[in-house]
């Protein structure tokens, strides 16, 4: 059964992002397939816009304007890698579970990180992973940081 959908990707700047990124490059530009990277934001998690200014808060089109560029500039190297991939970069607000999981809506797989920015090394899985693996509505990849994607991608 070939995929019809895209491979969409959490992204939320760690490096675990970064690795989980590669890998579904790396498969896409194999099987010919575009990537979404989604980024989640909320008001305490996006950068400062460049219309902050003290005693003024910008509209929330700003703060997502912000959350894109630097989705933008995080992302750049890694997809200049693979410049026959199609790419589409979704920043949407909201809580990062939530957001993923909506994102792979159509999508043919679901690729993340074992955790994220606010991970505990300790643990097997972040809160984000875990959500994505037990209620998206597509398969699902947890890449781990030392996984090759040449190696651990699955077989034509």
């Amino acid at each position: 059964m070939p995929f019809s959908g895209p491979i969409v990707v959490g992204h939320d700047g760690s490096s675990f992002a970064d690795h989980a990124l590669r890998w579904a490059l790396t498969l896409a530009e194999r099987a010919q397939m575009p990537v979404t990277i989604v980024r989640a934001w909320t008001m305490r998690t996006a950068p400062k816009p460049k219309t902050h200014e003290f005693g003024y808060v910008p509209p929330a089109s700003d703060y997502a304007a912000a959350v894109r560029e630097r989705l933008e500039e995080g992302t750049r190297d890694l997809l200049a890698e693979h410049p026959g991939v199609e790419v589409t970069l979704k920043v949407e607000r909201g809580q990062p579970a939530t957001v993923v999981v909506e994102a792979a809506h159509g999508a043919s797989l679901l690729v993340v990180g074992p955790r994220g920015l606010g991970g505990f090394k300790g643990l097997m899985l972040g809160s984000v992973s875990e959500h994505a693996v037990g209620s998206a509505p597509c398969p699902v990849v947890v890449v781990r940081g030392d996984d090759d994607p040449a190696q651990s991608e699955p077989e034509a």
